[in-house]
């Protein structure tokens, strides 16, 4: 699926939200530390994944952006 830079931006900014909560959490329960920090770790890997994803697409030759973007159209008009 094809995302518009600012929402990948704006995934980006909420998955790193949602590990910093597991961070916080994790210095205020230290039974549960480990479980919080892993999770945290979770979180900020899909914010890398989200930004890796993005800039791989843009570094494509202009034609592959531009199939994929008619691509991305498309599934917008069918599901509209």
């Amino acid at each position: 699926m094809i995302k518009h830079g600012a929402a990948v931006f704006e995934n980006v900014r909420r998955y790193r939200t949602i590990a910093s909560l597991y961070r916080q959490t994790a210095a205020f329960r230290p039974l549960l530390r480990s479980s919080l920090l892993a999770q945290a770790e979770e979180w900020e890997q899909r914010a890398v994944n989200e930004l890796e994803a993005h800039f791989q697409l843009e570094d494509r030759p202009y034609d592959e952006f531009c199939r994929l973007t008619n691509y991305a159209n498309q599934q917008l008009r069918a599901a509209a």
